[in-house]
Formats: C-alpha cells, structure tokens, sequence
C-alpha cells in the first residue's frame, strides 16, 4: 500500500522548517509515529516525534545555526528537543537496541531506517512521512491501519521482552485504533509474557492504565484482561466492570468527556481500602487518589434540589459532580434516569454564591473575637446554607441575630 500526507497539515511552517534544517546534505529527517498515524486517521495530532539520521550533535548545530533552540534533553538515547518557532519536537537519531531488560534499552545509532522501524512496538507506529508527504511504510503499517488492527511488529513475544509496558500498551492502543477483534497471537504473547509486568514501575503502569480507560473501547479490552488474568495482577483487587459501563453510558448520554480517574473509581473502588490499594499499585497523585474516594461513604437517597444545592455549596462543583456520577452508576438507575441526571447537572446549572457577610455582622451584634464567634460564623453560614442562600437584607439580619443568641447559649 502507499499513501501521502502533508507534513506541513501536521506541523505547520515550523516544522516544515526543521525538516528543511535537517534533510540536507547527506542527512534524512522524517517525522515519526503516533502524528503519521492519527495525521492519516484525521485524528487531532498533539505532539510531533523527528526521526533523522543526523547525530544528536550535528542536529544540535543544525538547530543553532538556523536560530533554534535545542535542548539535549534524552541526548543518551539519541533525542534532542527542538523548539521552531516556538512549538518543541523531539528529534531522535535513528537507533537499533544493543540489550534491554524489559524495561530499559541500550541502543546504538545507525543511518538504516528499517532497523530503526523494527525497534518499535506496532506496525501502526513505524510509519513514517518525508517532507515531500511519502509515507514509507516498512512492517506493514498500511495496512493494519486501513483494517483498525494493532499488531506487533515481527516476534510479539521479542517485543514485549524488549519493554513490558508493552503488554498494557497493547490493550491501550487495541482500544484506542481498533475497531475488529483484538489481534489473537498479540494477546497469546501478552498473556505468556504476563510476569514482566511485575518488573515496572508504579508510575509506568499507573499511567498506562489512566490511558486505557480513557480509550474509546475499554470495555472490551478490560474483559479481555480479565480472561487473561492481567487486571488481577495489576489491580490485586476486585473490579466490577458492568459499573464502569453504567458510567460510560450515562457519559454519553450526559454528553461528557471520558474521565480516566472517575472511571477508575467505578471500575476499581467500591470500599475506602480499594482506594489506599491503587493509589500505592498505581503511584497515583494525592488529587486522583482523593477522587478515588469520592462517594465511597454515601448512600444517594432520593434528594430534593435544595438539599442537593446544599452538599454542592459544601463539596464544591469538582467533588460534586465525581459523586454524583459515581452515585448515579452505582445505583442502577437507566442512563437517562431524569432525577439523576438532573442531579448530576447541577454544578453545570447552577453556581453556588459566596458567603454573603462576616464575621464583622457578628461583632457588630456584640460578639467578641474567639471561639464563641468562630461558632457563630459556622451557626450563621449553616442556617444560610439551610435557607437556600438568601441575599435579601432582611433575611440576612435574622440569621446574624438568631446564630449570635444560639452561640451566647451554647
């Protein structure tokens, strides 16, 4: 198969310009990778990898002379980042791995873009396209493409010796591009490879999980790791996909975006335990883990809107809304539930307004400063918030009076 792409739709002018900067006089630069793959799919392109045959030294001075800046950010690996008219690339000399461990590569450079292409992990990622909009497929990208099949390049098992990040990536990518079946001799290899996962770092793993549970679709990879024995020994716990699938349903049917943490939340926590689990097996920030959290300890009784008002003032519109979504997919109710939905767009309706007084309303009753005003201030925001957040004047005095008497008694 053959196909072209224009470079400059992928990167505009400045890219077009390294490219320029580089493929010249003996030396070959093309882009690389996922931009080729998604640039041919009309997917968005976020970041834009430059293959050349250059060392990381003459691409450096390459850089300089044409008035770029370059930064040898993974310059033992060949990588230097490029920044042209203000967009960074990353720009990596072509490579063949010498050893690797399963989770890092001694490699050397070469000039022969086959062997560079072979290092890679799917056929769908060694795709390459010059500045005169060639792709040059070696592995048979191409076509995997055009059938929405991901499938490791050469010996899957060999591959995924080289990194075990490849055994997730697999499902990651599968979930992402392929729209068929999941390739079978991947999934054999990824299954015999399985233990090497136990060799990566939290971090690594961790993210390659947020990355799969955004992906369109997850749920069926999920079920094939499940049959696999992979989601036990990542997540050592019990998950519980038919409520990840509620919440995805009612994303779609709510028009919301995927959320990687919140999906992890319904997939993997249904105690406060499971929580503390994954943030430490998954090398979780202190954010995602707290969202982990969300509604673990609450039951969702029927709620009036006033009082759904009143937990929105107290969580905030962020913490809200994770409750809500995991309550509505933890209850069973249909996606389109109308109470529940109604529920879940509330920070999107409504905006809870500030504290509208002082502790200075206080004072000015006659309270002294200390812990009998402090009781007051709580007294006072409480009965507010009871009273479905009035502004008017009048209903504000009675509320500054009524919390100064409460808290002279108490």
């Amino acid at each position: 198969m053959s196909a072209r792409l224009d470079p400059a739709a992928l990167g505009g002018a400045p890219l077009m310009a390294l490219l320029a900067c580089l493929d010249r006089d003996g030396e070959a630069a093309r882009v690389v990778g996922g931009a080729v793959r998604d640039g041919l799919l009309g997917l968005p392109v976020r970041e834009i990898d430059v293959a050349t045959t250059a060392l990381p030294e003459i691409v450096m001075a390459r850089a300089d002379a044409a008035g770029f800046r370059s930064v040898p950010t993974g310059i033992a690996h060949g990588t230097v980042t490029v920044i042209a008219g203000g967009v960074p690339f990353e720009v990596t000399t072509l490579r063949e791995d010498v050893e690797t461990d399963g989770r890092h590569a001694v490699v050397r450079f070469g000039r022969d873009w086959a062997h560079d292409a072979a290092r890679r992990d799917f056929t769908i990622n060694a795709l390459s396209v010059d500045r005169s909009g060639h792709v040059h497929d070696l592995v048979g990208g191409l076509a995997d493409l055009a059938a929405r099949r991901v499938r490791f390049i050469g010996d899957a098992h060999a591959r995924i010796r080289e990194d075990y990040l490849r055994a997730l990536r697999f499902f990651r990518f599968t979930a992402r591009y392929a729209a068929g079946a999941i390739d079978p001799d991947g999934l054999a290899a990824v299954i015999g490879e399985q233990e090497g996962l136990d060799r990566l770092s939290r971090e690594r793993v961790g993210a390659e999980i947020l990355g799969l549970l955004g992906a369109p679709h997850v749920l069926a990879m999920l079920e094939a790791m499940e049959d696999a024995g992979i989601t036990l020994r990542v997540f050592a716990g019990v998950t519980c996909r038919p409520v990840l699938a509620r919440l995805i349903a009612i994303e779609a049917a709510a028009g919301l975006p995927a959320d990687p943490v919140l999906r992890l939340a319904a997939y993997g926590v249904a105690v406060r335990e499971d929580a503390e689990r994954l943030k430490h097996r998954l090398k979780l920030s202190n954010a995602a883990a707290g969202r982990l959290l969300a509604g673990v300890d609450r039951a969702w009784p029927e709620i009036s809107e006033t009082a759904a008002k009143a937990l929105l003032y107290r969580l905030g519109p962020e913490a809200f809304a994770d409750m809500a979504a995991l309550g509505f997919a933890r209850s069973g109710a249909a996606p389109d539930d109308r109470a529940w939905a109604d529920l879940l767009s509330l920070p999107r309706r409504w905006r809870a307004p500030s504290l509208p007084f002082s502790a200075d309303r206080l004072i000015a009753v006659g309270l002294r400063p200390g812990p009998g005003l402090g009781r007051a201030m709580r007294l006072a925001e409480a009965r507010w918030v009871a009273a479905g957040f009035p502004q008017d004047e009048a209903a504000l005095a009675r509320i500054i009076a009524e919390s100064a008497a409460a808290a002279r008694e108490g």
